[in-house]
């Protein structure tokens, strides 16, 4: 251990505190709390350089050996240093904390209680706005299957809150019966405040209460010989009968609870998370991080205070697989976050430890899928170095394709794969500037200099390079690298598609220098790898190509009038409803809108009369 930090170790608090290890370039890669600093610090440093050093497990060890310097932050309690780490961790996002990434890409289903008539609606981020939030659900698939149920079970209104305010007549779902057409007919806004309460039951797991109130409501209804409301009552309530026999049932007391378990394995690291509502299974997510040194209680204290940010997630339960030294804490945490008592459960025994059983076994199971596909991607990977004669293996792959209609809104875009999997955070997309004529070879030779051409802030650079094209193209890239310096840097080929005319069976590889494609014998998966990146490529490009098609479609005659900008033009079509109705209107009726002077009515009877 350098002699500065110990040095420094020497006059660190006692006291509670959050301390911040740095390596050399001055970056902020691990942040821990603790109840003593000094006593926490010296559990990594005092001994690292004698045999204490084995009881230090390797992860700890390598982070050691990367720290040259530390900072502390001493604070008044342990939950004031519980939330100070929390905070720090989402800002510095070190490398070696368990960082859990934007949810954006789980959905959940938003309930507008504030409209009068709500409806469901699908989103993928939740906000402060007073709305209901259920989810987030596993996969978009999961809450599709939830939302169909629901529409076909309760006569919710399915359409948008834009096209429920324009409506002049009720839907085709009006006229099935699933919708009761609050846009066009009087509805009572209790009796659809009824069907609200119903579905927020329902998606709250409160399915046994629900099915009491649905069975009242029909017997109460054939009562007064209202069998055409009562059979209504009946239907809804087979439907979800048989949704709930399709459920899993794991627990008797029909509480909410999140079941969180840790497995990991050297590097690798999953937490997996069961979603239980009313006492029955309503999902698993499984979340996998890669070089954690905390222990795995550390780890999960630390993921649980990041997955609860929000006080709608939060159930009355939390049930953990490993003794949290912080579950005091963090319960107090969670209770002050979701405004109700929240408890966390160590259990040992009964059906939250077969709950806790269920969950570690899924969490072992992922675990052992990505460590068998991380093998996988590395063999892969390592063959076709071999195949392509490379120095390196391809852990970095960047593949181009270029797009475009007779020379119109031609782009080009690059996508990224490392280690055998889509990087999508590196795609990136380019649009030809100084191209003017249909030249795919120019196209190809602007972006790889765009790309290539800004020496150090091109890096990183690929371990290979993939160009959607034949000889030609790869030629025409070999000799701007060549120009750049860079044909040493990294390896490149080309992917052609197979002339069937010729009696070619496979696409083809090119290398530069070599006429002849590369030949890969039994080795069918290398080739199939290469195509399924070059059509990833085409597939980005040409999503980014229709785009552009698609932005300059909406460019109308308005834009180019004086005085209107976005505003006023959507006012314009909102009042007027088409260009057409926007031409036949008069002078006098353009001035009756707020924002249109004489002047900009004048100049928008002068470009539409023409």
């Amino acid at each position: 251990m350098p002699d500065h930090l110990i040095e420094k170790l020497s006059g660190v608090s006692t006291g509670p505190g959050v301390y911040l290890m740095k390596d050399d370039g001055g970056e902020i890669i691990y942040v821990g709390k603790a109840l003593n600093l000094k006593k926490r610090l010296s559990s990594y440093f005092i001994g690292a350089d004698s045999s204490r050093q084995q009881q230090v497990n390797l992860k700890t060890s390598l982070l050691i050996k990367k720290i040259t310097s530390f900072e502390t932050i001493i604070t008044g309690t342990e939950k004031e240093a519980l939330i100070l780490e929390s905070n720090l961790i989402k800002k510095h996002k070190p490398r070696y904390n368990v960082i859990l990434k934007d949810d954006k890409r789980y959905p959940s289903l938003k309930l507008n209680i504030k409209n009068p008539y709500p409806n469901l609606a699908i989103v993928r981020k939740t906000g402060n706005d007073n709305a209901i939030y259920f989810g987030p659900f596993a996969s978009s698939q999961a809450v599709r299957r939830t939302l169909r149920l629901i529409h076909k079970t309760f006569r919710l209104r399915k359409c948008t809150t834009a096209n429920f305010k324009k409506r002049t007549r009720p839907c085709l779902n009006f006229q099935m019966g699933t919708c009761l057409g609050p846009c066009c007919n009087n509805i009572d806004q209790t009796v659809y405040g009824e069907i609200v309460k119903e579905v927020i039951l329902f998606l709250k797991g409160r399915t046994p209460v629900l099915i009491r109130e649905i069975k009242d409501k029909m017997v109460k209804a054939a009562q007064v010989q209202d069998y055409e409301l009562a059979a209504v009552y009946r239907d809804r309530l087979f439907s979800i009968r048989e949704t709930l026999e399709r459920q899993v049932a794991v627990t008797t007391d029909f509480m909410d609870r999140d079941v969180f378990a840790v497995a990991r394995e050297n590097e690798h690291s999953v937490i997996t998370v069961l979603v239980v509502k009313g006492g029955y299974l309503q999902g698993t997510r499984h979340f996998s991080f890669k070089a954690v040194i905390s222990s795995e209680s550390g780890m999960l204290g630390e993921f649980i205070r990041q997955y609860y940010e929000k006080a709608d997630l939060i159930p009355e339960e939390v049930v953990v697989s490993v003794e949290m030294e912080d579950s005091l804490l963090l319960e107090e945490l969670l209770t002050e976050v979701k405004g109700e008592k929240v408890k966390i459960f160590e259990p040992k025994k009964g059906e939250r430890f077969n709950l806790v059983t269920m969950a570690v076994h899924n969490a072992k199971d992922e675990l052992n899928r990505i460590i068998s596909s991380i093998a996988s991607s590395a063999d892969l990977l390592c063959r076709l170095q071999k195949r392509l004669d490379m120095d390196n293996a391809p852990k970095r792959i960047e593949c181009f394709d270029n797009s475009n209609i007779s020379g119109k809104n031609a782009v080009s875009a690059m996508v990224v794969f490392e280690n055998g999997k889509p990087l999508k955070s590196a795609y990136r997309k380019y649009r030809i500037k100084t191209v003017e004529e249909h030249n795919d070879y120019a196209y190809m030779a602007e972006v790889i200099r765009r790309r290539f051409g800004k020496n150090e802030e091109s890096k990183p650079y690929p371990d290979l390079l993939i160009i959607d094209g034949g000889k030609g193209h790869v030629r025409i890239v070999r000799d701007i690298l060549n120009d750049l310096e860079l044909e040493r840097q990294f390896d490149l080929i080309g992917i052609a598609k197979k002339d069937e005319n010729k009696g070619e069976n496979e696409d083809k590889i090119y290398k530069p220098g070599r006429s002849n494609p590369v030949n890969f014998g039994r080795e069918g998966d290398l080739l199939f790898f290469l195509q399924r990146i070059r059509d990833e490529a085409h597939r980005f490009a040409i999503s980014f190509h229709r785009k552009q098609i698609r932005r300059k479609s909406v460019h109308s005659a308005l834009d180019d009038i004086k005085g209107i900008g976005k505003k006023k033009k959507e006012m314009l079509l909102k009042n007027f409803g088409s260009f057409k109705k926007i031409r036949a209107a008069t002078h006098d009726e353009l001035c009756s809108l707020p924002g249109i002077t004489s002047e900009i009515a004048k100049n928008i009877k002068e470009a539409l009369e023409l």
